[in-house]
């Protein structure tokens, strides 16, 4: 059987400490996890999409995991295209598309959302506030989704809510340093809440 490989598009506007537990979570499902940072056709973005890809580097960097992997060429506004760049990278793997599930309602939308469907599993983190609805699930499942929902405990941490309220507690510590360099989201002023730990000296 072909290792599944699970797949996390991300806006990163910024990375949280909640895409740090899904990141590291999702480990705990499957063998290998990508991740990029994309343009989202329906949001508008705090920072350009080649400085939220630093940042989503920095964080997976700063896990020191080698089975997340930030993988920036995957990134496409559209999922159908990410899958198809998938696909030709990792030939021999199922292609799992992992979607919060404040997303999922907006899959038969997206373009050529069967055909989508028909190239991956589909994976459905809930989020607080977003359960996803039997409504919702009967329409992906009409549309040919093959879905699971992944019960992991991932901290309500928006990055939507985040951009309007300055909250340093929720900046992953490896992300902090392109933070202050470029003073995003209103962060610029703060002193990091989740420092860099010191290193140890050597004997």
């Amino acid at each position: 059987m072909n290792e599944p490989l699970a797949l996390l598009g991300t806006s990163a506007d910024p990375p949280t400490l909640g895409h740090q537990a899904l990141l590291e979570q999702l480990l705990q499902h499957y063998p290998r996890v990508i991740t990029w940072a994309s343009d989202n056709p329906g949001k508008r973005h705090g920072a350009p999409l080649a400085l939220r890809a630093r940042l989503l580097s920095a964080l997976v960097q700063g896990l020191a995991e080698p089975r997340i992997e930030h993988v920036q060429e995957l990134s496409s506004p559209y999922a159908i295209t990410t899958l198809a760049r998938a696909a030709a990278r990792w030939p021999d793997a199922e292609l799992v598309f992992v979607v919060g599930s404040d997303l999922a309602p907006q899959i038969p939308q997206w373009r050529q959302a069967p055909e989508l469907l028909k190239r991956c599993q589909l994976a459905v983190v809930p989020r607080v506030g977003w359960p996803l609805s039997e409504t919702t699930a009967t329409t992906l499942r009409q549309l040919g989704a093959r879905f699971s929902v992944l019960p992991l405990p991932v901290p309500a941490s928006a990055s939507s809510a985040l951009r309007q309220q300055p909250d340093p507690a929720q900046i992953p510590r490896a992300v902090w340093p392109l933070v202050r360099e470029h003073n995003l989201y209103g962060l610029g002023q703060y002193q990091p809440a989740n420092p860099m730990p010191s290193k140890p000296t050597r004997p």
